[in-house]
């Protein structure tokens, strides 16, 4: 499901939504997040990690109770939503919820860093050859027991997949990404990233800056629509996917067949879905940009 823009701008008159209008929403929307999380709740009741799809609720801090809480966006009232009353981001006055304007100003600074990291990447030409190799130089020349996923094994052992990383030019533009490279692995990468440099160097080829529309989203929360945000959500749920596919682990037993990173057929594979990635990202990220624009319109 994509967002319309129209949700995402200034509106001259706010749209008053009875709850014969806004309950359905309501219900669609913790329906569709009851789908994406169904296996990692199952899971957590069993205290069953996943090296996959834990890292939707661990690196990104948002937890499953706080996506199922429907937020309409800008310029939409809701009519006897007492539930808001209280809720940080909302007034609810007269029997009517709608969204703060002095919550907007307080993290207006937040709001525009936001913005300016999402509008840089919009306009950057999108690089498609890292082949995912960032995942193999976080774990370039570790002894054992210090690999992250320890639990499972690298596909071709450790000496492997360091010749891997030795046999290529590392160029991962991500700092976040970046952060987790070993220290042998640092030097070898083409770009030094900085989070000040962050908005220099994004693009919108990079599977964890198209994952971070997610993160984008929820820090927007409980500005942006909620339909945005679960599409941001989807996104990163797949994007999380193919990036532990190109990794140098072994994940067949879950089911994740590899994508052979190391073979001119991985390669492909791997630059393709790129593309599709972030074809996929970019009306998200315009839709991002917008809402930014419709909280704080340039004056």
């Amino acid at each position: 499901m994509t967002v319309s823009t129209s949700t995402l701008l200034p509106l001259a008159e706010p749209t008053l939504l009875t709850p014969a209008e806004w309950e359905p929403l309501v219900a669609a929307h913790a329906a569709r997040v009851d789908e994406l999380v169904a296996g990692h709740l199952e899971r957590r009741r069993r205290r069953e990690a996943h090296p996959v799809e834990d890292f939707l609720f661990t690196y990104y801090p948002t937890r499953p109770n706080q996506l199922r809480v429907w937020h309409p966006g800008p310029g939409i009232h809701l009519l006897g939503a007492a539930q808001y009353e209280g809720r940080r981001g909302y007034l609810y006055a007269d029997g009517v919820a709608r969204l703060d304007p002095a919550e907007v100003e307080r993290r207006s600074d937040s709001i525009r860093w936001i913005r300016r990291l999402l509008a840089a990447t919009l306009n950057r030409q999108p690089q498609f050859g890292c082949f995912g190799l960032h995942e193999w130089a976080m774990v370039y020349r570790l002894q054992p027991g210090e690999v992250r996923h320890e639990k499972w094994p690298l596909r071709l052992g450790a000496e492997g997949t360091d010749q891997v990383v030795d046999a290529h030019k590392i160029g991962c533009s991500h700092f976040d990404a970046f952060r987790f490279f070993t220290p042998s692995a640092r030097p070898l990468n083409v770009l030094q990233p900085t989070r000040e440099a962050q908005p220099d160097l994004e693009q919108g080829g990079c599977l964890h800056a198209n994952m971070d529309l997610y993160k984008w989203a929820t820090k927007l929360t409980p500005f942006v629509p909620s339909a945005l945000l679960l599409d941001c959500f989807a996104l990163a749920k797949d994007i999380r996917t193919l990036d532990m596919r190109a990794s140098p682990y072994d994940l067949a037993p879950l089911g994740y067949d590899p994508v052979q990173v190391e073979t001119p057929a991985g390669k492909a594979t791997y630059a393709a879905a790129q593309r599709e990635f972030a074809a996929r990202a970019r009306p998200l990220r315009e839709h991002l940009v917008e809402l930014c624009d419709a909280l704080l319109p340039v004056r």
